[in-house]
């Protein structure tokens, strides 16, 4: 079975690939570095002269050539190495007629329990978000504790240590009151944190038993994050910005991580998200999948989470339903009291709807960053 052409497919904010063969068996992938994905197109066209020709069953081969032959490597070339390695295993389970996790090891479970975002940073409306997603029959929410998206500009107050501490504090506090026991908070900090920050903050809402907070520091330090874990007693989730399986490991081996959170279509596809739950695995640490991108990315992040012993809970974008992009697909994913059904079809287990880039126009996420009171760069 010969590769032929890969194609591209933009579609909203996203960038699919269709991967081509002569037996006319076909697969999808998407690329993962959003506000970037020109480039990740132009990383792909130096693959296709690679890629085409070649035998599509050969997906270890194919990654370790592609990820190997270059010099240079990061987060756009392995975008597009995830988006292509992702397609490789759609075709080889259309190809046999089986789902992708029946070729890792088969199921380990029938659903996975996931959470959406609660885009909100009043207090109040948090709270009324986790609500309606309680109501909805989620267990748990994100909640975006950097503050809204939307704008970007720190202000006076929020430079105060004790004020921008006690007002994170006060939003989880706010939201556990709301929601009672029996629904996960998962705090997302987003990096906007100091170490002296993260260690203040979660000391402080220990007593409201989130789930884990998210990248509670910038991740480029490991030695900074194994510092923040090893003075808190709250889950430490992140991952999502590493891009290589050493990276990886070296969270694990530092014991900075509680909860690994790889993006499959950044980090090299399902041929290396696999390793690293292995890895994972062994250091007795959960995986929790990132996933702030399209349907090709929810499908390839259910069949790795079916296939694993070590998985805790899967990131649901809410574009999906407050964008409607479950029209994105022919059969939606199956969702039932806040878990999504495993697709049992061949490959994926989906299909995009046809004409998908006339139903949802292209438009790439912009690239922005925080400016502070006194003109600074700030993280969010």
């Amino acid at each position: 079975m010969i590769i032929t052409d890969i194609k591209l497919i933009p579609a909203s904010k996203y960038l699919f690939v269709k991967v081509e063969t002569d037996e006319g068996i076909y697969g999808l992938g998407e690329m993962g570095a959003w506000g970037y994905l020109d480039a990740c197109a132009g990383a792909l066209e130096k693959l296709k002269d690679y890629l085409i020709g070649k035998d599509a069953t050969m997906i270890e081969h194919h990654f370790n050539f592609m990820y190997r032959s270059m010099y240079f490597r990061g987060n756009i070339i392995l975008s597009a190495i995830s988006a292509v390695d992702i397609a490789l295993w759609d075709i080889l389970g259309k190809k046999l007629g089986v789902p992708i996790y029946q070729l890792l090891g088969g199921k380990t479970r029938d659903k996975v329990r996931t959470y959406a975002p609660v885009f909100e940073s009043d207090p109040k409306k948090m709270a009324e978000g986790c609500l309606k997603l309680k109501e909805m029959g989620f267990t748990a929410a994100r909640l975006m504790m950097c503050g809204s998206m939307k704008t970007d500009f720190v202000t006076r107050e929020e430079l105060i240590f004790s004020n921008k501490i006690n007002d994170y504090i006060n939003r989880v506090k706010v939201c556990r009151e709301a929601v009672g026991n029996d629904f996960d908070l998962c705090l997302e900090v987003h990096r906007s944190l100091t170490p002296a920050e993260a260690i203040a903050f979660a000391k402080g809402v220990e007593k409201y038993t989130p789930l884990f907070i998210e990248d509670p520091i910038a991740p480029d330090s490991i030695s900074s994050m194994s510092k923040v874990a090893d003075k808190i007693d709250i889950p430490i989730a992140t991952g999502e910005r590493a891009v290589t399986l050493q990276e990886m490991e070296e969270l694990c081996r530092n014991r900075a991580v509680d909860y690994l959170r790889p993006d499959l279509c950044v980090v090299g596809g399902i041929t290396a998200a696999k390793k690293i739950a292995a890895v994972a695995e062994a250091n007795y640490i959960l995986i929790s999948p990132h996933n702030p991108l399209g349907p090709i990315s929810t499908a390839a992040c259910l069949q790795l989470d079916a296939c694993i012993p070590n998985f805790l809970i899967q990131e649901f974008p809410s574009f999906y339903h407050a964008g409607e992009e479950d029209k994105m697909l022919k059969k939606p994913f199956r969702i039932e009291d806040g878990f999504i059904y495993i697709p049992d079809g061949p490959g994926l287990g989906i299909e995009l709807v046809d004409d998908i880039e006339e139903k949802f126009k292209p438009i790439q996420r912009s690239i922005s960053c925080m400016i502070a009171y006194d003109g600074s760069v700030y993280d969010r």
